[in-house]
């Protein structure tokens, strides 16, 4: 009873799943045919503006090679310029067809595409002059018994069968296969060039998903050892201190929040900023209290300006590990707000010991640098290095951003 009973339930599970499923590749498939369609337009509207300039060119050159050869204006030897329009009308989706058929053969395989691709050309060429016939018989059947050679008023539908020599098919056929091939190299450079645009807009899309992932990835960079560390210190002082350790576990909480909120956008305001760095060095003095010594800037005071969310965690986590490291000295970190030919200089120093030799560039450095590149990439640069004997300093320089990302 038990398996015979879950067998309805399991397929009303799986049956709005799957109606689910269907509708989204229904969707789907409706968005890439509206996206295709869309696509196509400029195409054929190029085509029909080449149709049109053959078009008249053709009338043209017919009616002015009809009054060179008899002044009076009497076509009898090229067809009447209404013929040679109808006869383009009667082509165009002709054209149109065959050009789609191209598109769609191309040229790959070679042995199965040209001779494909030679048909068409041909086939559409060879229906030039019969389709003249027809128009002619059309609009004149008196007309077409001189022009064709027929004496039905039916000539110009009785042409597709007969009509005019071999001479004149083969020049009309050579003509119009001359604008077939313009028209096909046309359609083919139009195709490729929204191929190479919608793939560089791929790419340009892939590149900002790459960019923002790496962003965040870099953004999310908080040292897990530090976190650690502060946890640790926040334990150790619940026995003896737990107003102290009530007080860290807010900050902490704050920062938290912060560091979260910083994650969901690539740039904040510099106050925002500096009141982040001043919480996380406030919880770095309650595990340091009797050895750091801060020194930051007012973050009402700073420059109303945007930069990179958590550039500077980053530079005063680095000057905090590398300034307390091999010595009991005390620690004075300092961060320093300026602005200097349109762009904002932030400086981070920190006193280090003497005999502290740092040859290879950290996580925190090459975090500034990399996100740097990607956000400004030349015009930002970051300069680290010795600052004097006891002294080091990062000096980051970027743009001025008054309005935002």
């Amino acid at each position: 009873m038990n398996t015979v009973s879950g067998r309805p339930a399991q397929t009303a599970v799986t049956a709005p799943a799957d109606e689910f499923a269907a509708g989204q590749d229904a969707r789907s498939g409706a968005e890439t045919s509206s996206k295709m369609r869309a696509a196509a337009w400029p195409l054929w509207i190029v085509l029909t503006l080449f149709w049109i300039y053959v078009a008249l060119s053709d009338v043209l050159y017919s009616r002015s090679m009809s009054l060179s050869l008899d002044p009076r204006g009497v076509e009898h030897y090229f067809a009447s310029w209404e013929a040679r329009a109808l006869q383009h009308v009667f082509l165009y989706p002709l054209l149109v067809g065959a050009i789609s058929v191209s598109l769609r053969v191309g040229w790959r395989p070679v042995w199965r595409a040209v001779p494909l691709q030679l048909a068409l050309a041909l086939g559409f060429s060879a229906l030039a002059a019969p389709f003249l016939n027809i128009a002619v018989g059309l609009l004149n059947p008196h007309e077409a018994a001189t022009f064709t050679g027929a004496t039905s008023i039916h000539a110009g539908l009785l042409a597709l069968i007969g009509g005019h020599d071999r001479p004149y098919m083969v020049a009309s056929t050579t003509s119009f296969l001359l604008a077939y091939g313009f028209a096909l190299a046309l359609a083919t450079g139009i195709t490729l060039f929204q191929r190479y645009r919608d793939s560089e807009l791929r790419l340009a899309t892939m590149e900002r998903a790459w960019s923002g992932a790496r962003l965040a990835a870099l953004r999310m960079q908080l040292s897990p050892h530090t976190l650690f560390n502060l946890l640790h210190t926040i334990r150790g002082q619940i026995g003896w201190d737990p107003e102290a350790a009530q007080s860290m576990v807010v900050r902490l909480g704050e920062l938290l929040r912060r560091m979260l909120a910083a994650g969901e956008s690539d740039f904040c305001p510099l106050a925002d900023e500096i009141k982040f760095v001043r919480l996380y060095l406030e919880l770095q003095h309650s595990r340091f209290a009797d050895r750091l010594q801060l020194t930051l800037p007012d973050a009402s005071q700073v420059p109303n300006v945007w930069v990179p969310s958590l550039i500077l965690q980053p530079l005063v986590e680095n000057a905090i590990v590398h300034g307390l490291f091999g010595d009991s000295a005390p620690v004075a970190i300092r961060l320093d707000v300026s602005v200097a030919a349109d762009a904002l200089v932030l400086v981070v120093t920190n006193t280090v010991a003497a005999e502290h030799d740092r040859r290879r560039e950290g996580i925190g450095l090459r975090n500034v640098r990399e996100r740097l590149a990607v956000h400004f990439g030349s015009r930002a640069t970051l300069q680290a290095g010795r600052n004097g004997q006891q002294g080091w300093s990062a000096m980051i320089r970027i743009p001025l951003l008054y309005d935002g990302p």
